[in-house]
């Protein structure tokens, strides 16, 4: 559990059993507040139960990440945390890899469209 930086733009956070008891959403958020120049990979591997706070947490990331047009991608994300991302009908809101690795991959190549545009 924690946050790394990854590179010099991707943050991997990666989040404990019970992402409301703990303090990354708030350490992510401060740190995006003084300047929004990263994007996001976010490892659900350990996560064991999902709130209705930590959802709003993901929205308000996925918000300031996407206004900013840096990347959020959700990864490894248990069955059962799945289920309630698809019962809430968040599926089409966040960005999904099977693993941190495919995230980083895909936030790679997105950057790389962009600048190639």
């Amino acid at each position: 559990m924690g946050i790394q930086f990854f590179s010099d733009d991707i943050i991997l956070v990666s989040l404990p059993s019970q992402p409301q008891q703990s303090d990354e959403f708030e350490t992510l958020n401060t740190m995006l507040s003084d300047a929004i120049d990263h994007d996001v990979v976010m490892d659900f591997t350990n996560v064991e139960m999902l709130t209705s706070e930590s959802i709003c947490g993901l929205l308000i990331l996925a918000k300031l990440l996407g206004g900013a047009g840096h990347e959020f991608v959700l990864c490894s994300v248990p069955a059962p945390i799945n289920d309630i991302f698809n019962r809430t009908g968040l599926l089409s809101v966040f960005d999904f890899a099977d693993t941190d690795e495919e995230a980083l991959d895909t936030v790679r190549e997105r950057k790389a469209s962009l600048a190639g545009a």
